[in-house]
């Protein structure tokens, strides 16, 4: 077993978690109840950590964790369909025809 990705952010981890299942590697949440700890332990070993159970799913997992932490789609900027409607930035598809948001 190997700890993948460490966050404050439970919801995070579990969205790491679910990622890495899709993709068909095993993987478990360590420290999900050890926040009650915190101020005996210091904080950052309170986290939550994603461990892959398969020492072989190394490069795959950080492959995945790596592309969720540098998505490059702007959240901010506008967009334009194909349909030509404009859709502001942090939706990734056209409410009017359904179309995703074509990548750069």
């Amino acid at each position: 077993m190997e700890k993948i990705y460490s966050s404050e952010n439970p919801i995070m981890a579990g969205h790491v978690k679910s990622l890495l299942e899709n993709s068909g590697i095993a993987c478990l949440i360590k420290n999900q109840n050890l926040s009650s700890g915190m101020g005996e332990l210091p904080p950052i070993e309170c986290w939550p950590e994603v461990w892959i159970i398969n020492d072989a799913d190394h490069e795959a997992a950080t492959e995945i964790v790596n592309a969720m932490m540098t998505d490059d789609q702007p959240t901010d900027s506008w967009w334009t369909c194909v349909c030509g409607e404009t859709i502001e930035g942090q939706f990734s598809t056209c409410w009017l025809c359904g179309t995703d948001r074509p990548n750069k």
